[in-house]
């Protein structure tokens, strides 16, 4: 944890792919501007910093909390393929398969991770959840927080995520 950015990929026993790492790239350019608890930005104003090199990445990033200006991910479909369900992301690569989520102060206080994980899995060929958190909120060491779950979840093995990965990123 040289430069403040911190990373980890579950399940442990793999390692990440050029997508992925592409990803953490975006926040590792950009740590200066958003590590906690130095800079207190909320989660939309990390992702108004870091949405250049997504998008350079061809990922679609969410502009504002508007109807229109959200990214919805089908997760139900009823007749005739039209989408009766969906959920936002903050962002989606190009193919549908990874799903950024960006949180800030609710990342572990309102356990808003553990929804980022729950909607992840229901989403429509999403095969990838990045979860970004601060490494510090409040005297809370959220990254660490969510680490442990995290390592707590793949390690026992009791519930089986439809997920091929999560990438736990710390700022």
């Amino acid at each position: 944890m040289n430069n403040g950015l911190r990373f980890q990929f579950f399940p442990r026993s793999q390692g990440i792919n050029s997508q992925i790492k592409s990803v953490i790239s975006c926040f590792e350019k950009e740590i200066d501007k958003i590590k906690s608890p130095k800079n207190n930005l909320s989660s939309n104003q990390v992702l108004e910093v870091i949405r250049p090199h997504l998008e350079a990445i061809n990922f679609t990033v969410e502009t504002g909390k508007s109807r229109l200006q959200k990214i919805n991910i089908p997760v139900l479909f009823g007749f005739d393929n039209v989408i009766d369900k969906s959920f936002n992301a903050d962002a989606v690569s190009e193919d549908g398969k990874i799903v950024i989520e960006v949180e800030a102060g609710r990342a572990t206080e309102n356990n808003q991770f553990f929804k980022d994980i729950f909607q992840a899995c229901m989403m429509f060929e999403v095969e990838y959840l990045v979860i970004v958190v601060r490494n510090e909120y409040r005297g809370h060491k959220d990254f660490e927080i969510v680490y442990t779950f995290l390592e707590t979840l793949y390690i026992s093995n009791r519930l089986h995520l439809p997920l091929k990965g999560i990438v736990l990123i710390g700022y």
